[in-house]
């Protein structure tokens, strides 16, 4: 048990950290709120209010603490703010092959009726139509290393006031990251970004990219006769052959794959030399990939760019662990305000649970004691941030303390000349 308070001090001095650098130009209330709300949050392991409340052991009613809390939540919008600092921090982690997965997602009500803005969305799970809003995560990872870096999380509805279109907060997304990296990594897209509107902007801003292709895309082969994607993927040569394993509902399953590319070019932007890259085997249907992401000397082009593809399928994991670990898709704000702020703040402890702890060589014995409070039966798996919350919520939990506060100077402190000190 001792041991146990040891380390969640020392969780309480990181998260502690960790909102100061988060809050650096925000107001005094607004500092407090962060650090209670990143605090909460963990030892609640959930994002309802009312939870959050409870973890704080506060020694006031509860009611007060979670009237404080939610009033906070609908005063000022923080989404930008907490974007802007993890796209600047993460930067550093992104070179030039690193990946910069785009996806989006969503948070489905059931049986919600008064909230703000609430709108209709296609359940991804389930494929069914029903209301809620919409959410666009970045995520930077390299294809063939294990760390992944949070840089970008914005709720948003297509009801609200200030919403212009799907390709409007795709492009936002992009140039927020792009500006932080400088112009660094290769976006890759689901088949969602096979849009005029997104690649041309791409190609305009010398972004490198993958996008899954649908197919009824026209483009030009090389001798130059025009034809749609799906056509063009015959012409496609395999050059390269592999088998993979794929591991789906707690199975593992071997995949033959057979890849190739074919250089392409757009009908309406000619001078820029694009690439077709197939991957079949892996889907009933062939993966067609369109890229600007030129061909490399001692690199495997068709390989290459379908590992940047697989690669986006860590945002849909980083999406299963936001909703499985804390609960996202049960939060309980009515303002709209509120709802995104809930989703920054859950962006921002991502943030913090996959690169503050066991980030630094110091904090590797903490990452590791954390993991062991997780209490697994196999060991920890690639994705580790489902250990490292379970670990934070079963220390923090048992706390009879909340977050720790910055301790206020005494208002009687006054300097003492020395000829006026006390004789020792």
């Amino acid at each position: 048990m001792r041991n146990d308070s040891k380390l969640a001090s020392k969780i309480k001095a990181q998260i502690s950290r960790f909102a100061h650098r988060l809050t650096d130009r925000f107001g005094k209330v607004e500092r407090r709120f962060v650090s209670e709300m990143l605090y909460g949050i963990q030892a609640a392991k959930d994002l309802k209010v009312s939870e959050i409340a409870r973890s704080l052991n506060e020694k006031i009613a509860l009611i007060q603490t979670e009237k404080r809390l939610c009033r906070n939540l609908a005063r000022k919008e923080i989404t930008g703010a907490v974007n802007r600092w993890t796209c600047w921090e993460g930067a550093g982690e992104v070179d030039q092959d690193t990946v910069l997965a785009i996806d989006l997602s969503d948070v489905r009500k059931t049986y919600a009726k008064k909230m703000e803005y609430l709108g209709g969305i296609r359940d991804g799970s389930t494929g069914e139509f029903g209301k809620g809003y919409w959410l666009c995560e970045v995520v930077a990872a390299h294809p063939y290393g294990e760390k992944i870096v949070p840089l970008y999380g914005e709720l948003y509805a297509h009801q609200a006031e200030e919403f212009s279109s799907e390709n409007d907060q795709l492009l936002k997304a992009i140039r927020a990251v792009a500006c932080a990296t400088e112009r660094r990594g290769i976006f890759a897209l689901d088949r969602g970004g096979d849009r005029s509107k997104i690649i041309k902007p791409l190609i305009d801003g010398e972004l490198r990219f993958v996008i899954r292709q649908d197919g009824d895309r026209h483009v030009i082969l090389p001798g130059g006769r025009k034809c749609a994607v799906a056509r063009a993927a015959r012409w496609c040569k395999v050059t390269t052959e592999r088998t993979v394993e794929v591991e789906r509902e707690g199975y593992r399953e071997k995949k033959h794959l057979r890849i190739g590319s074919l250089s392409v070019r757009l009908p309406e932007r000619a001078k820029e030399p694009l690439w077709l890259v197939t991957v079949r085997g892996l889907a009933p249907h062939p993966i067609l990939l369109l890229t600007n992401v030129p061909p490399t000397l001692g690199r495997d082009h068709a390989a290459w760019i379908g590992d940047v593809y697989l690669t986006r399928w860590k945002c849909e994991e980083a999406y299963r662990f936001l909703k499985q670990s804390y609960n996202l898709e049960d939060v309980r704000v009515r303002s709209y305000t509120g709802l995104r702020n809930s989703y920054a703040l859950l962006h921002a402890i991502f943030y913090f649970v996959s690169m503050v702890i066991g980030r630094k060589a110091k904090l590797n014995l903490i990452f590791k004691k954390v993991c062991e409070k997780a209490k697994r039966f196999y060991e920890v798996a690639a994705f580790y941030q489902y250990a490292v919350a379970d670990g934070i919520h079963r220390l923090l939990f048992a706390c009879r303390t909340g977050p720790r506060r910055s301790e206020r100077r005494s208002a009687e402190a006054q300097l003492i000349l020395g000829f006026a000190r006390p004789p020792t």
